[in-house]
């Protein structure tokens, strides 16, 4: 018996008003994640743990940048379970609204030199409230466009969410890098490094107003018009049910591969360069905004080339191509005696291979990996569990180490490590491209991995 229901239908115009949602709603968690992570390498230290020394002052930020990847974690179970019950757009709403307002009220907060320990401590309560939201955004705009785009085109279609990564990063990255040119560093830490922040919010309001306008998810909406026929089915059980089987650790070691190089380059190999190389700021800055520029072309490109292939070859060779340069581009990356240019090239090579290549097909294989019944919860558990031990554990564990070793050393462990667990995770995964997005099992686990609630419909099928 076939679980595959044709979708409802949707036409040329919902399908922009999809992709632009999605773009934008990740466009506004990157810009922030971006922000942060910058403002937690460069300036942070200064404005809410100026006592510290500059190595534990870089530390403490960094474990300020992580603890928003716990809350992600409640985040995504809340409204992922929630999304696959309620449906897609509605979580979507919540999600970006609360993401939008908090990343704009950090930049109202008071510094410790105001009011002493309460700063770090708001600090941190935003970016707890902050992840609730960010826990389910881009697994819900991945959900929502692999859902929405037709088969053949979902790789270059769900690459817009990966561009909205990009098109974050370079805008934050390149607000970062104008305001160093245009202000000196007191200046910064007086009062404007609160402009990023507070501008976030014109981003917010658009991508409101946008999701109030956007169709449901065909697949969500085919599905449960399924399950009204048949009420003894359930969505969704207990959390730790949803984290069983082949699928979701499989996943969850793609996601892994991916956050976690993305947490050592993107966040912690910028603040390593200025506070312990004393590079100028302006160098990790400016090499982030052209590797952005570069990623245009990568994400989408990678996008189509699985879409004509496949999504496993792809990761493998982006994974295997991160390892083989990981030692070569790192060695230039520290070396002050570089040309500047040189040291930005290796850091553009480098991440568009271990971060930006990767995150171009995460989505799309992680929605099609997962079953209709549940793909938005597992989606959402999968991905901020790599998160959370990656990239929001991985900088601040990056950070002791070398501080303990006194060396870059364990920068270059740390990225072979994760790039083997993406391509260990490559190599075992099924191929998944352009799955049928109905069907309710999940991929490398088939009907035993839905027994929660596949086997309840089958039951409920024979006797009907």
């Amino acid at each position: 018996m076939s679980h595959s229901t044709p979708a409802a239908e949707r036409n040329t115009a919902d399908l922009v008003r999809a992709s632009v949602s999605g773009w934008l709603g990740t466009t506004l968690e990157f810009m922030d994640f971006q922000l942060y992570s910058l403002g937690a390498a460069l300036v942070f230290h200064e404005i809410f743990f100026p006592e510290q020394s500059g190595a534990m002052a870089l530390i403490l930020a960094m474990g300020t940048y992580g603890a928003g990847y716990v809350a992600r974690i409640v985040g995504a179970v809340i409204f992922g379970k929630m999304g696959d019950k309620v449906g897609r757009k509605k979580v979507l709403f919540i999600t970006i609204a609360l993401m939008g307002v908090c990343t704009s009220l950090i930049g109202a907060l008071p510094t410790w030199h105001q009011v002493g320990i309460l700063a770090p401590l708001l600090l941190v309560t935003l970016r707890i409230i902050q992840g609730l939201g960010a826990g389910a955004e881009i697994s819900g705009a991945s959900t929502m466009l692999a859902e929405y785009a037709p088969k053949g085109r979902k790789g270059i279609i769900s690459s817009l969410v990966a561009m909205g990564t990009n098109c974050g990063t370079l805008s934050a990255t390149a607000i970062w890098a104008v305001m160093f040119f245009c202000f000196d560093n007191e200046t910064i830490v007086a009062w404007a490094w609160r402009i990023p922040f507070l501008a976030s919010f014109v981003v917010m309001g658009f991508a409101i107003w946008l999701r109030l306008n956007l169709k449901e998810s065909p697949v969500f909406e085919t599905v449960s018009d399924g399950e009204a026929a048949r009420p003894q089915r359930q969505r969704s059980g207990p959390v730790w049910q949803l984290m069983k089987g082949r699928s979701f650790w499989l996943a969850t070691g793609l996601r892994f591969g991916q956050a976690g190089n993305s947490g050592i380059i993107q966040t912690f190999l910028a603040g390593y360069m200025v506070q312990t190389l004393l590079f100028n700021k302006s160098l990790p800055a400016d090499a982030m905004m052209l590797s952005s520029v570069v990623g245009f072309l990568t994400i989408p490109l990678i996008g189509w080339i699985s879409d004509k292939i496949g999504r496993r070859i792809p990761y493998m060779v982006l994974t295997c191509c991160s390892i083989i340069l990981a030692w070569p581009m790192l060695s230039f990356i520290v070396d002050k005696t570089q040309n500047p240019g040189t040291i930005m090239l290796c850091l553009i090579l480098i991440h568009n291979f271990a971060v930006l290549g990767q995150a171009a097909i995460e989505g799309i294989t992680m929605a099609e990996m997962f079953g209709s019944q549940n793909r938005f919860a597992q989606m959402a558990i999968s991905k901020e569990i790599g998160g959370l031990f990656a990239t929001g554990l991985g900088p601040l564990l990056a950070g002791i180490f070398c501080q303990i070793s006194g060396s870059w050393y364990p920068i270059f462990i740390m990225l072979i490590a994760y790039s083997c667990i993406g391509l260990l995770s490559s190599c075992l995964m099924p191929e998944v491209r352009d799955r049928d997005l109905n069907a309710p099992e999940n991929a490398a686990d088939g009907a035993v991995s839905d027994r929660y609630g596949a086997g309840q419909t089958a039951k409920a099928e024979r006797y009907s």
